[in-house]
């Protein structure tokens, strides 16, 4: 019984068990993911990729070691799937509105992601390089602006620094 009552019952969007959370729209090509689990940059890829291509880009953010001058341990990230993966959604579909794009995959890690691994997985497939390149930059640099997903950076000497990714609170990595 005792046991029973020490358990901690967490929220579903807070609990890894409940994860993937993915959100796939065939007709359009687009695939997002938010996951506990690390990064499959083959699957995303594989995902976008189409014989109509001449380009598929890729981009991943990994976990830096310093961030400011301070050593850092860790980053883990938070999120409400049910917003986060609508945003994500209307991120990707104005890409491939904007750039005439053939697929979009955009992929999440939640969770404690260590030093070197990523947290983010972009993927882009278009017919032409130029609008690979300039679409992945703006996924992107719409995903850390307006995507409802939190980091929180864990420093070696034990001090932290949250909520760095709330919308409209953008700053250089």
């Amino acid at each position: 019984m005792a046991s029973e009552q020490q358990q901690t019952h967490l929220p579903a969007h807070l609990d890894p068990a409940t994860y993937p959370r993915t959100q796939h729209n065939p007709t359009k090509n687009i695939h997002l993911t938010l996951t506990y689990t690390p990064l499959d940059v083959n699957t995303y890829l594989a995902q976008t990729s189409s014989p109509k291509a001449g380009a598929n880009v890729l981009f991943l953010g990994t976990t830096r070691d310093t961030f400011e001058d301070r050593p850092v341990s860790q980053l883990s990230y938070t999120c409400y799937p049910p917003l986060a993966l609508k945003t994500l959604t209307n991120i990707a579909e104005a890409a491939i509105e904007t750039h005439q794009l053939i697929g979009v995959s955009i992929a999440h890690r939640m969770g404690v992601v260590p030093i070197g691994e990523a947290s983010i997985a972009i993927t882009i497939s278009a017919g032409h390089r130029g609008a690979a390149w300039r679409a992945g930059e703006e996924v992107l640099e719409a995903c850390k602006e307006k995507v409802e997903i939190w980091k929180r950076e864990e420093f070696v000497d034990g001090g932290w620094s949250g909520g760095l990714m709330l919308i409209g609170m953008r700053r250089e990595n």
